[in-house]
Parts: structure tokens; sequence; C-alpha cells
């Protein structure tokens, strides 16, 4: 059945396009003769027009926004026999490797949540062949998407954002990527269906996918999919094993709008504005300003409903995304410009952005955290961060240190213990008691799904599943 042959491009049964591989050395046997100087000058000029069809311009066009994304993850190790056994108890680390998108020339890159799942340090490298790090900024572990951002000192190419609305069984696509390590692989394919809802496993379902014949392969998770005119239509995701060209995408306008959710959340956890905007996914849709909060620093600085945003300080605002990207380097009480169109004519307003309110107070995350996981946290103090990230060679920002588990409780069922430190829980980092607030009172959360949980121990980073209470337990109570 499909939801036992489908994988992600990946070695391993569901290991996704995290997987570790060697190159054996091999000998090439190399012509004779060497065309002259004047062979290849010929050869130069004989490259006509004829030549260069439009896959070849679709490539030229979209290639340089296409990066490497590499490094190590720790997975658990499960002795042979041992397939049920549970708790972080031993790990190992393997390479991995995936592929992602530049959306933004501050490098900002799309790709998928498992192409960055539990690495450690994630290295990218760009398609002039520089090797750098890059962070996890926000993920949708659902949805398998992951925004991060690569650390660089230049302005990148982006890639041409095209529309998966209108897209056509038939039509040519190409796609690029990483396969099996072979950077900036190139394959053409068709359309084959659209709307595909395809099941992983009993945990995991994709919906509404583009189904293409383009060769996908191991390591080809996060790249483009691009139509004819080089616009990226999708993000490449899933193939199916056993078969030959089945293969998946994520439409592109699904992409956008998640991504976008993504960091919106993201920047609501940051900064207070009270602004709450209106827009579609696609280049030109642009950005109106729905709705804006009673005493807000929007109100306050004279935005309105029905403003549209053409401008965030220095960035041009063609749709929300744009805006949620442009927010992503304010810090709060910083002074932000605005360019908006109102009644046919363009104002430029200021508005200065405020830290947000704790969602929760102390005492009530400690008690969701006690009755609805087992566990007494406080924040863990930043000498210790930083004598985790200089020993361990991370870049953790922050973390909660176990004080206590409740016996019988999810997190003693998985083997938390005293003086672990939590790092994050179901992609969401746990830097503090406010990002532990939010993930227990987040919608995903209140369904009470498994979530994976992250904790350091004795200098080594763990992890495991948590079946989150979906209510608080009275009887849990201290």
């Amino acid at each position: 059945m499909l939801p036992t042959t489908l994988r992600c491009p990946a070695v391993g049964r569901l290991m996704f396009a995290s997987f570790a591989f060697s190159l054996a050395t091999s000998t090439l046997s190399l012509p004779a003769q060497t065309p002259s100087d004047s062979d290849k000058t010929s050869n130069r000029a004989q490259v006509s027009t004829t030549r260069q069809t439009p896959t070849v311009l679709a490539i030229r066009r979209a290639a340089p926004a296409v990066v490497n994304i590499h490094g190590q993850k720790t997975v658990r190790a499960t002795a042979a026999g041992m397939a049920g056994a549970s708790g972080p108890d031993s790990f190992r680390q393997v390479n991995g490797m995936g592929t992602g998108v530049v959306i933004d020339p501050r490098g900002y890159v799309i790709t998928n949540f498992h192409v960055v799942e539990d690495v450690d340090d994630i290295l990218v490298t760009l398609d002039d062949g520089q090797t750098t790090t890059a962070e996890l900024i926000a993920a949708r572990v659902r949805n398998d998407l992951a925004l991060i951002k690569v650390n660089v000192d230049r302005p990148l190419p982006t890639i041409p954002r095209g529309t998966s609305s209108d897209l056509m069984v038939g039509e040519s696509v190409i796609a690029i990527g990483n396969a099996f390590g072979y950077v900036h692989t190139s394959t053409q394919g068709i359309i084959s269906a659209l709307h595909r809802d395809v099941p992983v496993n009993e945990s995991q379902e994709y919906h509404d996918l583009i189904q293409i014949s383009a060769g996908i392969n191991p390591g080809n998770s996060g790249g483009p999919l691009l139509n004819i005119d080089g616009e990226m239509i999708g993000v490449n995701v899933a193939v199916r094993v056993g078969a030959q060209q089945i293969a998946f995408a994520i439409p592109m306008d699904q992409v956008v709008d998640i991504v976008t959710e993504m960091i919106d959340e993201h920047n609501e956890k940051r900064l207070l504005t009270g602004l709450r905007t209106n827009g579609g996914p696609r280049d030109g849709d642009g950005v109106t300003v729905a709705n804006v909060s009673a005493s807000s620093p929007a109100a306050r600085d004279g935005l309105k409903p029905g403003d549209r945003v053409v401008r965030v300080g220095s960035q041009p605002v063609d749709d929300r995304l744009d805006f949620a990207l442009a927010m992503l380097n304010v810090s709060p009480g910083e002074q932000l410009e605005f360019a908006v169109e109102r009644g046919g004519r363009q104002i430029d307003l200021a508005m200065r952005t405020e830290q947000p309110p704790a969602s929760s107070t102390a005492s009530t995350v400690e008690e969701m955290a006690w009755s609805r996981i087992g566990i007494q946290v406080r924040p863990v103090a930043e000498s210790t961060i930083r004598r985790l990230n200089t020993r361990m060679r991370t870049k953790y920002r922050g973390g909660l240190y176990i004080a206590g588990v409740r016996p019988g409780s999810p997190a003693d069922q998985q083997g938390i213990t005293t003086g672990d430190v939590l790092l994050g829980i179901h992609g969401w980092q746990t830097s503090n008691m406010a990002d532990l607030a939010g993930i227990l009172e987040h919608p995903d959360m209140q369904r009470g799904p498994k979530a994976k949980f992250y904790i350091v121990r004795r200098e080594q980073t763990l992890f495991g599943h948590l079946q989150i209470a979906a209510q608080a337990d009275s009887s849990a109570r201290r």
C-alpha cells in the first residue's frame, strides 16, 4: 500500500533527505587529444540561439539561488531486536544533506524541515562554492517546511517566484538539487497530476501535492521545482520508492502561505506592532492593513485599516511574504519607516515597535508544564548556555533547566531526568518560559499529539517523543 512504500528522497525507510554516504575513488578515461584554442573558439561561436533552449535559460536563471545544505544530526541508535525501545538512551551521528532556495537577498532560505531536523550545525554551500553556517529561524513540522538564515555579509541572488495556481498537467517542469551529493543536478519532466494527497506513515500525510515525472533523488529535498520560465512553482519533497518517475512537490502558493505564517508567528513572539495584514501569495498581490489594535504602536503612529503597504524600511513590499521577511530583522524598540498608499497618494510613516507582553505569567507556565508534561523548569543562565555552546560547538540561544520530574508523567515515561536542559518541543525552541507557554498554548498542542523534544544531557544532544496531555490534569497539581 502507498503509506508503506512512499519515501522522501533519502537512504533509509523514513530518514527523508538526511543520509550518510561515501564516494568511491574511480578511474576516468580521458580522450587522447584535446581541442585546440581555435577549435574552442569555433565551438563557442556555434552555440547558437537554437541550442539555448527554454530549459537552458530556465536553469541559468534559477540556479544561482539554489544552495546545498549539509551537516551532522543526532539520531536514535536502536539496536536490532529493540525496535520498540523508547527514551533518549542511545544515539549516533550521521551525515545528512539536502537543498534550499534563497528567497531574500539577506540570506533567508526555504527548505524542508526534515533536511535540517536535528542537525547540530547547519552548513550551507552557496552557488559560488562558499560554505558558511546557517541558523534555523522557524519551522512547521506538519507541513515539512523550514526557514533558515545563512550567515553572509553580501546580498545573495534570489529565486524568481512563480505561482502554482495555473499549473497544467503535461507542462514541462525542471528540478534542481543536490542529488546524492552531486550539487546542482538538473532534471526535467512534466506535471503528471495535481492535488495529490500522499500519506507517508501513520502520523504524517502531505496534502495537495504536485506529482511530477522529473528525476528526484536523495539530497533533492527542499530544492526548487521550476516552470519552463525558470520560476519556482514548488518545493521538491518526496518520491515513491520502487516506482519510476513518480515524485512530489509542495505547490508554491502553499509554500508561501505556510512560510509567511511561520514568520508571522516568529515575529509576534518578538515584536508588538498591533498590525494585521491581508494579501495573497504571489508577487504583486500587495499587502493591505486589515486591522490596527487599539493603543498599539501601529495605532499610535498613524497606520490605518485599508492602508496598502508598499515599503518597509528600504525593502519594497509586493506580498505578505515580503512584509513578513522585512520585519525579521526589526528589534523591539526600533523605529521602522513605512510607505503606504492611502486615498490615492503615498504617505511615509514611522512606527516604533515594542516588546510584547508575556502570554502567560510564570506561575501559569509552570503549572501547565507540570500538569501536561510533568516537568518543573527554570531558565538556564546565559553563562551556562555559552559554556555548552563552547564545549559542544553549537549555537543554542537558550534552554530550560529541568528541576523536577513528576513520576508517571509523559516526561518520566520518556526518560527525562532532573538536570537535563530542554532545548525545544515540536520544532519550536524553548529558550525561555515565554517560548514554553507559546508551545503549550499552540492549537497543535491542544490536540495532544506526540511531540518531538530535544534535551542536552552531559553535553550530548538527545531527543524523544512526548505524548503531551491535551488538557491539564487536576490530579497532577502539586
